[in-house]
């Protein structure tokens, strides 16, 4: 397996300016902090960035549910190579603001990923916790390799340290959905990332 330090990290794109292009947002988002043209011009960079890294090998995504999937889909899609997916579910939130620190898996993988090349998709790394216990759990398998692709590095003290090689956006520490990404199982079909009025979850 590539050892972490091994792996030339891929910088996230520069945080972008807020969003004005957005013709209709809901009433909770106080900003659109990428908008859906950005997330897609993003993708299809990260997507040519590691079509070369897996070229003619035995790839599978794992998705961590449920943030990623939206992200995961697009990122496939835009791969165009022959490749498998399979997800895990893991609780740390609840519907908390804050990461508990604690991480269960909720789901497991339905695929043995011993000696194949995992690429683990999520949506957002903040703390830290969660990333580091899935990192752990899937090396205990004994994978070819193993990447990480994050959509999303948040500008917040980490309280694990993980090694991230493919980003797409750093962004400021503000609570954030959309995309895939939730509070309290609401907001994952808007088709952007923005910022969550502290209202709405204070």
């Amino acid at each position: 397996m590539l050892p972490p330090s091994s792996i030339q990290a891929t910088p996230p794109a520069e945080p972008p300016a807020p969003s004005t292009g957005a013709t209709h947002t809901h009433d909770d988002i106080e900003q659109v902090l990428i908008s859906e043209e950005q997330l897609a011009e993003r993708v299809r960079q990260l997507a040519a960035e590691l079509r070369p890294l897996y070229a003619g090998s035995d790839l599978i995504l794992v998705g961590v549910l449920k943030g990623a999937i939206m992200f995961m889909t697009d990122l496939a899609r835009e791969l165009r190579l022959p490749l498998e997916m399979d997800f895990m579910a893991v609780s740390s939130y609840g519907n908390a603001a804050q990461s508990s620190g604690v991480v269960r898996i909720n789901k497991d993988l339905d695929t043995n990923i011993e000696g194949r090349n995992v690429l683990l998709v999520e949506d957002i790394v903040d703390s830290g916790h969660t990333l580091r216990y899935l990192l752990e759990n899937l090396n205990n398998r004994n994978p070819a390799s193993l990447r990480v692709c994050a959509l999303l590095d948040k500008q917040a003290p980490r309280k694990a340290d993980v090694p991230v090689e493919h980003v797409g956006f750093s962004i400021p520490n503000q609570f954030v959905v959309g995309y895939g990404l939730d509070y309290a199982e609401h907001y994952r079909n808007l088709p952007y990332i923005g910022v969550l009025k502290p209202a709405a979850y204070s």
